[in-house]
């Protein structure tokens, strides 16, 4: 997946957010942060406005392209 959560994972331990803290505050759904964990899903508009705005950042402070290499796309 060329969009990459790494640097939301890292800013939320950062800012003292354990998994309980996000879905206790219904920051983001639980299904979602794993998803962001594996590398298999992503945020909506919403979500990352929401991020935007608890964390007090950008969006580009939350993700990043990566270019998918050949590698990537074999299963």
């Amino acid at each position: 997946m060329p969009i990459k959560y790494d640097k939301l994972l890292a800013l939320l331990t950062e800012k003292g957010y354990t998994s309980y803290r996000i879905r206790k505050e219904n920051i983001i759904g639980q299904g979602t942060l794993t998803a962001i964990k594996n590398g298999t899903g992503g945020l909506d508009h919403r979500s990352i406005a929401k991020l935007c705005h608890i964390l007090e950042c950008q969006p580009g402070d939350l993700m990043e392209y990566v270019e998918d290499t050949p590698e990537d796309n074999q299963e």
